[in-house]
């Protein structure tokens, strides 16, 4: 067990990458802590965990929302300890070049995927330096690294993530916590989904994207899900301040 006995907050995990790392993690002995804006489909999976003979609880959180985040990591903190920050919440928006995109969606993205993570850590912080041990996960994009066309506010959103995630790993590491980035490709989620169905045609969009990957497919939500436990877990003991690329070959 990788995770044996310790407690994992995870945002954004009603659905996508964040329901398959909360899966995930529960396999392998933490007490899961899962947390959505979408309390119907996140309470759902925290009672699926535990009818697998899991342990898992859901608390509702809006990742914008820092006396939220903080009160909600707090509690867990007061209740069970907290191991393990996983920042999984994030957010698209439509095709556009940047000169056509609005300051709505550049803050409305900005506020999700930057702020979000910032707040995530700045709650979780605290508490991890105070024990002497712990690991952040950041769920960054193959945006991280490379910039999408069309995408310009994903991009800086996730660039920043990335960033951001080797700044708290230089400070945070003298006291003996880890954090790190998952970059993953395109996946299998609602938020491919979604940005699909903006296309003219979306099953060739699809296999347009499809064939830009030496593997041939797009990735599974269990696959990235197996990154962020990696480095979640012991087994990444020396890994600090990096970004895992997880894009079956993409970027190379």
């Amino acid at each position: 067990m990788r995770l044996d006995n310790e407690t994992v907050v995870i945002t954004g995990a009603a659905s996508g990458i964040g329901q398959a790392t909360a899966e995930r993690c529960a396999e392998e002995g933490a007490h899961v802590i899962v947390t959505d804006v979408d309390t119907d489909s996140g309470a759902a999976v925290a009672r699926a965990i535990e009818e697998d003979g899991g342990e898992a609880e859901f608390h509702e959180l809006d990742v914008t929302d820092s006396d939220q985040f903080h009160a909600v990591v707090d509690a867990v903190a007061d209740d069970y300890g907290l191991d393990v920050m996983i920042n999984n919440a994030g957010t698209g928006h439509p095709a556009g070049n940047l000169e056509e995109l609005g300051d709505d969606i550049r803050d409305f993205v900005t506020d999700i995927n930057v702020n979000g993570v910032w707040n995530g850590c700045h709650a979780a912080l605290p508490h991890l330096k105070e024990q002497g041990h712990g690991s952040i996960v950041n769920v960054g994009s193959l945006a991280s690294i490379l910039g999408l066309p069309k995408q310009a506010a994903y991009s800086m959103s996730k660039g920043a993530v990335l960033n951001m995630t080797k700044a708290v790993a230089a400070e945070a590491g003298p006291y003996g916590v880890r954090a790190n980035t998952v970059c993953p490709g395109f996946t299998e989620t609602s938020l491919l989904d979604q940005y699909l169905e903006e296309q003219e045609n979306p099953e060739k969009a699809r296999e347009r994207m499809i064939e830009q990957y030496p593997l041939k497919r797009l990735a599974e939500p269990e696959e990235i899900a197996d990154a962020i436990l990696f480095l979640a877990s012991d087994e990444s003991s020396f890994v600090n301040g990096h970004g895992l690329v997880v894009d079956g070959g993409f970027s190379a």
